[in-house]
């Protein structure tokens, strides 16, 4: 089988490297610090991002982008979202029309609202059109690393190579469905994001059950609007790069985005959370994104607007929720 170079050693590309080595192809694993690198080629552990999990020996770590994608069939990019750009200008000589391109990364681009795909297809657009889609949906790394069984969705407007990516993809603990609507899949995956955030913001704060489920609730209709404004359908953000993700990324413990609002709501600033963190929240640089692009679109968005507030503006976590639930009232 063909190689498969994954372009990205934090997390979520190490885990993708462990699952999908289990499909018996020859896989790069292209890490940017080289010391990680090193850790991960000789020790096999990726200790810094992904502790705990053996990275299987047909994996080959490098930190040459070269090597990583000669004789490369399929490239699947899993890097922060604002590193997608210079990435790809980077990679672009050595790249070749006949490859197929995968983006995994959940995010928007800050300065153009641009989704990742519309930047890949800008970037590689200069040279050749790509054949390309995007992966998403419900996933946490170190349990994707562990085996436990989870569903994605491959999206693609080319039905052929989506199908042929599920194939490729698809293990006994890894379920793929494919999708048409790349429009919704990537917004999903970057809005929910931000929606996080404020979860974890309600669960710093003491809020229960009651408080959770309304805003993963509004939250979706938030994300459902501004998603079909710019194209997205309704039943995309009705599964599992919509709901599905919301639903894990605002519950659950390993959650990123969720961290953050915890820790806001404990009183701590932004910069601060930041320089603590060594994995990127894509969040908190999508809740700028998102505004913008709701006001674009002529689209509101309360929870995302408060979002930005408290990250952004100091506002005070328990004001944003009390101006929320005092807004005017209004049907369903």
């Amino acid at each position: 089988m063909k190689k498969l170079a994954i372009i990205g050693g934090g997390s979520w590309g190490t885990a993708l490297s462990i699952v999908l080595s289990r499909n018996a192809r020859p896989i790069s694993l292209w890490i940017y610090e080289q010391d990680i690198c090193e850790q991960v080629r000789k020790g096999r552990e990726n200790e810094v991002f992904l502790p705990g999990f053996r990275v299987p020996d047909k994996v080959c770590p490098t930190n040459d982008p070269a090597e990583a994608l000669a004789d490369a069939e399929t490239v699947l990019t899993v890097v922060p979202s604002h590193y997608c750009r210079p990435l790809y200008n980077q990679m672009l000589p050595l790249l070749r029309p006949e490859m197929k391109f995968v983006s995994a990364t959940k995010g928007l681009e800050t300065e153009s609202l641009l989704r990742m795909s519309e930047v890949i297809r800008q970037v590689v657009g200069q040279r050749f059109q790509p054949r390309l889609a995007v992966l998403s949906g419900p996933t946490f790394a170190r349990e994707i690393a562990a085996g436990e069984p989870a569903a994605v969705v491959i999206a693609s407007d080319d039905l052929e190579l989506a199908r042929d990516l599920q194939r490729q993809f698809s293990g006994p603990s890894f379920r793929l469905y494919t999708n048409s609507d790349v429009a919704g899949v990537e917004y999903g995956a970057s809005l929910k994001n931000v929606i996080a955030i404020g979860a974890g913001v309600c669960h710093g704060l003491g809020l229960g059950s009651n408080t959770m489920a309304a805003l993963i609730t509004r939250g979706l209709a938030e994300i459902s609007r501004l998603a079909r404004a710019l194209g997205g359908r309704q039943e995309t953000l009705a599964g599992l790069a919509g709901m599905g993700d919301l639903v894990l990324t605002c519950t659950g413990a390993l959650s990123r985005n969720r961290q953050v609002g915890i820790e806001l709501a404990r009183g701590r600033g932004l910069a601060d959370i930041v320089s603590s963190m060594r994995m990127v929240a894509e969040g908190i640089k999508t809740t700028t994104a998102a505004v913008d692009l709701a006001r674009r679109a002529s689209v509101e968005m309360p929870i995302i607007e408060q979002m930005k507030a408290m990250l952004f503006e100091g506002k005070p976590p328990r004001d944003a929720v009390r101006e929320l639930m005092e807004r005017s009232l209004k049907s369903e």
